[in-house]
């Protein structure tokens, strides 16, 4: 009898396996698509996150699913993303969305935006408050899915030519400066250049600008902008935490299996977090290997912070009178950010302020 059961048992085991062998097969067809970055092989961080997407996607689904990257001018310029995932000349794109603010300026909400959220406040209003769902309502008209895949925390405030001491310092001051914090400046005079990463340096060079901010310490250095500019100010107020996203084409997105549209996103996921830990464990090495070959680290005055504060809010409202749904989008996340500060004030602020002031201690 228990020879039976055995036998009976294996029968039903072999069958069972016959039928789940294709089924999975079915379900994890083999797929190659491509994904055009915003930023140079010479960027581990930056274009570092889509080689983790791609390695990710390939080790979860036993290479099934393979994404090549390319950099920056490879198969379009760095600014092109947009439109090569839009039009299907790509399946995949990695990107800053602020960067597209001339197709609809409510682009700019989802990567950064003067004196707005900070890098884990960001994380808190996509993950946990309404930020996936009016990225997903928002970028449908453009045919695109925006999966979160990046973080650079708060940025430097660039390399100038010379000192920045007062508002007026920005007028006529030619500056290279990505997406809505151009459009700030441009109230005090400034004249915004949006530039890719890998052209800044010959621009400064030149003299074709005076002024560029990229992101922080690390990537600065890598592309050389204290040999060329010697004031390097702080704090990034138009970038307290840069998010970056994978575009996906809508039409391609909707035709992958369940399996792997969970696999890509949990793949962004995973580049969102390893980026920001990447830039924190890196930036301060860097910074003082800058300030040590010469550069001139320096605050913005205070007077100046609040010109740019009372040019963005100005902005702001221009904008959201004439755009709804920058007005719904600012919205919350204006909203979501009062409540974070009553939180950080409490915890956060006095914590890490305590430890500044004491840190030599140890």
């Amino acid at each position: 009898m228990k020879r039976r059961r055995f036998l009976t048992a294996a029968g039903v085991g072999a069958a069972a396996a016959a039928v789940a062998k294709p089924a999975i097969a079915q379900s994890m067809p083999e797929l190659k698509w491509r994904l055009t970055a915003s930023w140079p092989k010479s960027l581990d961080t930056l274009y570092g996150a889509c080689e983790t997407i791609s390695k990710y996607v390939a080790q979860a689904t036993d290479n099934k699913f393979q994404i090549q990257t390319f950099a920056a001018g490879e198969i379009v310029p760095g600014l092109q993303v947009l439109d090569a995932v839009q039009n299907g000349t790509v399946e995949m794109g990695h990107t800053a969305t602020y960067y597209f603010i001339g197709k609809d300026p409510t682009w700019a909400l989802f990567c950064a935006v003067p004196f707005g959220l900070n890098s884990r406040q960001q994380n808190a209003w996509y993950y946990d408050g309404e930020g996936t769902r009016l990225i997903d309502e928002f970028a449908k008209k453009f045919n695109v899915l925006c999966l979160l895949a990046g973080n650079t925390g708060c940025q430097m405030g660039g390399w100038f030519n010379k000192e920045i001491k007062e508002p007026g310092d920005f007028n006529g001051l030619k500056m290279r400066i990505g997406g809505w914090a151009g459009k700030t400046l441009q109230k005090l005079g400034c004249v915004p250049q949006q530039i890719a990463g890998g052209d800044i340096y010959p621009a400064l060079e030149k003299g074709t600008i005076d002024a560029a901010e990229w992101v922080g310490p690390y990537d600065d250095e890598k592309l050389g902008f204290h040999k060329v500019a010697p004031y390097y100010y702080y704090p990034g107020w138009w970038e307290g935490g840069a998010m970056l996203h994978n575009f996906v084409n809508l039409d391609r997105w909707n035709e992958l299996p369940a399996i792997y549209k969970s696999i890509l996103r949990t793949a962004s996921d995973m580049s969102c977090m390893w980026m920001q830990a990447k830039y924190d464990a890196v930036n301060p090495a860097a910074l003082k290997r800058l300030v040590g070959a010469g550069a001139q680290l320096k605050p913005f005055p205070p007077g100046v912070m609040e010109a740019c504060l009372k040019a963005s809010l100005d902005l702001y409202a221009e904008v959201s009178a004439t755009n709804p749904a920058f007005k719904k989008i600012w919205d919350s996340m204006l909203a979501f950010r009062n409540d974070q500060y009553l939180w950080w004030q409490v915890a956060e602020y006095a914590f890490d302020t305590f430890q500044i002031r004491t840190r030599t201690r140890a």
